[in-house]
């Protein structure tokens, strides 16, 4: 899109591992150099690694570019395979057909070219990318692969490419045997300013740019910082960068552009969001004076259970005071009524008359106090006997006072006038006495009078 605008020839910053792009700078230059060496030494297993995204595959087709004309070389990248697979692309790169061969046909095939690379006098290079990903048991199919030697030569080169996932692997106890193969562990490093500079300047002018300051030093700083020194991420940068400036009718290449394309390019705004859910935390409960208005639920039991209890003894107490009050107002009521008696005695009276009556008026100063006096007391039922004879023998009367107090103190007696012989019923003693007491006031005189009659 901005090829045109830019007056550019190709793509400056594209994806592909073109080698013409390749900018060998000192750290890349030193890796190719180590690589060169460690083959002409004829040093057997040799380890690039580096981080993704810093031209370890361009540097591989540069490598292996310049052993063109001097060895026979094989180039793998697909490494999710298993043995046999990895053997069937080897000879496929060599241009063998491996139609109908077994696992031991094809060793045998590899074996033959190596023993005539050797006559020619040609090296043999294996150059394996992404080696990564190749499983254990691969690694140690490639490991057999350096038996093809002679007593004075090794007949195969083996190049292991990869991320630092790679050291990981030849790092671990299993591959100990393979590790101690490795005669060179080559590294490639991140870009500094400087070199991010002049990597921009590279590629700009292989695809013909005629204006070197089309990024400001600005622009170039922020890349620097946010590549990390990385080629790839450099590539991702520009090729946003320059088609925003495009976009935006701009020549130059400033800072503001840059920072739009760091912004549009950031992951983390879209990256899903992980809610930690945290635990509650159990707080020690502390005693408060204050009152709580938040209703705390109770157990049924803890609940209503002692609630109704506390009613009904305060009921109870409540009924037994007015019943008490009841009383000592009937015991009160029976003295002028005694009093009275007397008063109407004729005045011709006994010797013996006097005395009568001092017994009669004494009698309720003599009466036990209303408080040791008991509430009620029991009746047997005799046989034929019926309710209402009960209560005229004992209260004189029989009313609806005394059957609600018959029924107060006898729960079970539903039904008054059905009562069995030898049935106890309970009666109130302070209603009793006060009867007997009334009796003993209204039989006084007429004992007088009977005694007045025999003088």
């Amino acid at each position: 899109m901005f090829l045109e605008y830019y007056k550019l020839a190709e793509q400056p910053f594209g994806v592909t591992p073109d080698s013409r792009f390749l900018y060998l700078g000192p750290k890349h230059r030193e890796a190719l150099a180590s690589l060169v060496y460690g083959t002409e030494s004829n040093r057997g297993f040799l380890a690039l690694i580096a981080m993704p995204g810093m031209g370890k595959t361009s540097l591989l087709y540069h490598y292996l570019s310049y052993l063109r004309d001097k060895a026979r070389t094989a180039f793998i990248f697909r490494t999710d395979c298993d043995s046999r697979e990895f053997i069937r692309h080897l000879l496929i790169d060599l241009g063998i057909d491996v139609a109908g061969m077994d696992l031991p046909a094809m060793h045998d095939s590899l074996n033959r070219l190596l023993t005539e690379e050797m006559r020619a006098g040609r090296r043999f290079v294996l150059v394996i990318d992404e080696a990564q990903n190749l499983d254990e048991k691969v690694l140690e199919s490639v490991r057999l692969l350096s038996n093809f030697e002679t007593p004075w030569m090794k007949l195969m080169q083996i190049v292991l490419a990869g991320q630092p996932q790679l050291a990981d692997r030849l790092a671990s106890p299993s591959m100990a045997q393979l590790r101690q193969r490795v005669s060179m562990i080559i590294r490639i490093d991140p870009f500094t300013n400087q070199e991010v500079n002049a990597y921009i300047d590279h590629r700009l002018w292989v695809a013909g740019c005629d204006k070197p300051v089309l990024f400001t030093v600005g622009a170039r700083k922020l890349i620097a910082e946010h590549s990390e020194g990385i080629p790839r991420n450099i590539n991702n940068l520009c090729f946003n960068a320059m088609s925003l400036a495009c976009a935006l009718k701009r020549k130059a290449i400033d800072r503001d552009i840059v920072l739009d394309v760091i912004a549009d390019l950031d992951l983390e705004p879209l990256r899903e969001q992980k809610i930690v859910v945290q635990k509650p935390q159990q707080k020690p409960q502390v005693l408060s004076t204050s009152f709580s208005l938040t209703p705390k639920r109770k157990s049924v039991s803890g609940g209503w259970l002692p609630k109704l209890a506390l009613i009904s003894a305060v009921l109870l107490a409540v009924g037994l005071f007015f019943f008490n009050v009841d009383r000592v107002a009937s015991r009160s009521s029976a003295s002028p009524s005694n009093i009275t008696a007397m008063a109407a005695a004729p005045p011709a009276a006994t010797a013996s008359a006097p005395v009568v009556v001092s017994e009669v008026s004494l009698m309720p100063q003599d009466a036990p106090s209303p408080k040791t006096e008991p509430i009620s007391q029991e009746v047997r039922v005799q046989p034929g006997q019926t309710l209402y004879q009960i209560s005229v023998e004992k209260f004189g009367r029989y009313d609806h006072n005394v059957l609600q107090e018959l029924q107060i103190l006898n729960p079970g007696l539903d039904n008054p006038n059905h009562i069995h012989s030898g049935q106890t019923i309970r009666v109130p003693a302070a209603l009793a006495n006060s009867t007997e007491t009334q009796r003993a006031a209204q039989q006084a005189p007429n004992a007088a009078s009977a005694e007045a009659g025999k003088q």
